[in-house]
């Protein structure tokens, strides 16, 4: 119980530095411009993976198959993070 416990608060840490990042580039340089929405929709991205990779480890009893699965879901966050960054397949997500 710990354990889990320890591991969801990593993964909210771990979600609010990332999201650092951008925030405290947008204080140096206008080269990174994040609205409010942004940091909403990159948290709820990054929160959501985090929390299924914890689901598939809580739930999937074989490291294979917990590997395979997580992995899936890393490439479908690095997938929508591009669509939305700049938008190449085209999608109406990125205003194509």
């Amino acid at each position: 119980m710990i354990t889990q416990n320890r591991r969801l608060f990593g993964i909210v840490l771990t979600v609010v530095c990332i999201l650092l990042i951008p925030l405290l580039a947008m204080q140096f340089t206008d080269e990174v411009n994040w609205t409010l929405a942004d940091f909403v929709v990159m948290g709820v991205l990054l929160l959501g993976t985090g929390f299924m990779c914890e689901l598939v480890i809580r739930k999937v009893s074989r490291t294979e198959y917990r590997i395979a699965i997580c992995g899936a879901i890393l490439i479908a966050l690095i997938l929508i993070w591009i669509e939305l960054a700049v938008g190449i397949f085209g999608s109406p997500f990125a205003g194509s």
